[in-house]
């Protein structure tokens, strides 16, 4: 029996309250005979460009559901977008993971469609879809069609984090970064860049969570709408015959998206994405399995913020089937996807040769793009993006420039007597889940202006804090734990050696450890804050934990909210 029959199919008072209660919507009793109800859970919003569009993807989900002969009933969620929410979408993943997973839960559904685009939804989607275990399938929102400036493609952050340099240091005028204001963004859908947004759509694909080419496939395309009525019948087939979520989501299934992750020079964002997602399953994964995996995975694509191009180009390769077919021999293409068949049956040959896809054997560089740091500085880790580095400063010994909050960092970075110079090591702390609040993506310092004026283009940087994923430079981020945790980056001091050595993962400051221990914590006393705040203080784990709830995470699974099944007859309880 499917979930919903234990709502509809019954002859007693909850059955008649349960069937009449959408008798209002325009359902007849007639329709809810035991067919699969399927909820698509969207998270469109006008305030979320990558999302607007959903609202027609929809639609056609709903023709997809109804072609196989299913129900569909739309469930708005909290939506997520980055540009306009302060401090960092980040802070509400969590609580849109919950929303997710208790409203798929607690209403009468047995298969949802994930419908998310901007940078932390669908990883909220799917931490709740792995958390409720009923049948899922995800249809990411598709990459926005991209601006042309002056002639030039263009990403909506990382090639604007250069123009602004580029402004910032005199060598483009007002009038011109007006006349790119006008271009940005022409139409709906995610960062067409590999942002975290792209990166996220590609790992889903990986994970075994959306249909194969779903990912690259633009937001404005027919084909976007072909895929949601796709998305939609194969929905109808999980609710009768599964897989769910905990039957996809296994260990082999993380190794095969972390792969997939290093060979993009995928967001580091996906690599706390991840570590939720794969704690909500019930899957043990460490830092330390995505440096192992980073180690033997060359980078095979040639996209924006590491290389060239934007993800869209995939698309006329083949898409992430493409990727994953070369990726091959470092995947366990048995493991299972919402298809009900292998990751193999999904890979296909890249139709054409492209500059945007290598192969394993000719690749762009040599390992993974992402490595984990260690040191006296990040004893649980820290993240650098080596793809999107300059390789000069991979290995970089430098005094430390601190800042203690965004806003000091704000109010300082160009100020022309600021002592720094090209080998200053910048550092931003209480930038993490609890300091930000909500980690946001500040990790990326700017460079001080009176640098940027002499022709300096990076610089090493250290932070508690993210940063985006269509960002670039030698940035370690997600140090762990944070400064407002009390982690080593609160004893930190201006002028101390800071060393930074890839090739040997460390991350540290090179004085006596006794010294450095004896040091008292620069700490910041603030009010305890109330209502949702609250919450994050004191449950949040740090960013080697994924930055999710520790109660999320801990005891044994939720209970299904389905009615119990009664015998025939009128009852009074529900």
């Amino acid at each position: 029996m499917m979930r919903s029959q234990q709502w509809f199919v019954r002859d007693d008072l909850a059955g008649f309250l349960h069937r009449s209660s959408l008798a209002a919507t325009g359902l007849s009793r007639h329709v809810l005979d035991g067919r699969p109800v399927i909820g698509i859970c969207n998270s469109w919003s006008d305030l979320v460009s990558c999302n607007f569009h959903l609202r027609g993807v929809t639609d056609a989900v709903r023709r997809g559901v109804a072609r196989a002969g299913g129900i569909a009933v739309e469930l708005s969620t909290m939506s997520l977008g980055e540009a306009l929410m302060k401090p960092t979408t980040m802070l509400y993943r969590n609580l849109v993971a919950m929303e997710v997973e208790e409203s798929i839960r607690a209403y009468p559904i047995d298969a949802v469609v994930l419908l998310g685009g901007c940078d932390k939804t669908m990883p909220a989607q799917l931490m709740g879809a792995a958390g409720a275990d009923v049948p899922a399938i995800a249809l990411p929102s598709g990459p926005a069609d991209p601006a042309v400036f002056r002639g030039r493609e263009l990403g909506v952050g990382t090639d604007l984090w250069s123009y602004v340099d580029e402004l910032r240091a005199g060598r483009m005028s007002r009038s011109d970064f007006d006349e790119l204001e006008a271009a940005s963004v022409p139409s709906a859908g995610h960062c067409p860049e590999l942002g975290t947004a792209s990166t996220m759509a590609a790992l889903t694909e990986a994970l075994g969570m959306a249909l194969p080419g779903s990912a690259t496939v633009p937001a404005t395309h027919a084909r976007r709408h072909a895929f949601g009525e796709a998305t939609g019948e194969r929905a109808v087939a999980l609710a009768r015959n599964g897989p769910r979520p905990s039957q996809i989501l296994t260990p082999a299934a993380f190794d095969n998206a972390i792969t997939t992750l290093m060979a993009i020079g995928g967001s580091t964002n996906a690599v706390v994405h991840l570590l939720a997602i794969a704690r909500r399953a019930g899957v043990e994964l460490s830092l330390d399995r995505f440096d192992e995996i980073a180690a033997r995975t060359p980078l095979i694509t040639n996209l924006r913020p590491s290389g060239e191009e934007l993800f869209v180009r995939l698309n006329a390769v083949g898409g992430i089937p493409a990727v994953l077919d070369r990726l091959s021999p470092l995947l366990d293409t048995s493991a299972l996807t919402v298809t009900s068949a292998s990751l193999a049956a999904g890979t296909r040959p890249a139709p054409v040769e492209d500059a945007v896809l290598s192969t394993l054997d000719e690749p762009f560089a040599p390992s993974g793009g992402i490595a984990v740091l260690r040191g006296n500085l990040a004893p649980d880790g820290a993240l650098i993006k080596t793809s999107a580095a300059t390789p000069e400063l991979l290995r970089h010994r430098g005094p430390a420039l601190v800042f203690d909050d965004h806003h000091e960092l704000s109010h300082r970075i160009d100020d022309p007597d600021l002592d720094v110079t090209p080998d200053t090591v910048l550092v931003l702390r209480n930038a993490g889940p609890i300091g930000g609040p909500g980690m946001p993506e500040w990790g990326a310092l700017p460079l001080p202006e009176k640098l940027l004026r002499q022709g300096v283009t990076d610089m090493v940087r250290v932070s508690d804090a993210r940063m985006s994923g269509t960002a670039f430079g030698t940035v370690a981020v997600h140090v762990a734990p944070e400064a407002a945790a009390g982690g080593p980056l609160s004893k930190l001091r201006t002028g101390d050696p800071v060393v930074l050595d890839v090739e040997h993962r460390r991350l540290a400051v090179d004085i006596p450890d006794e010294e450095f221990l004896r040091r008292a914590p620069s700490t910041r006393q603030s009010p305890r804050p109330r209502g949702y705040l609250r919450l994050v203080n004191e449950h949040i784990t740090q960013a080697d934990r994924g930055c999710d709830f520790d109660f999320m995470t801990d005891g044994g699974p939720a209970p299904d909210l389905a009615p119990r099944s009664i015998p025939a007859g009128w009852h009074g309880g529900w």
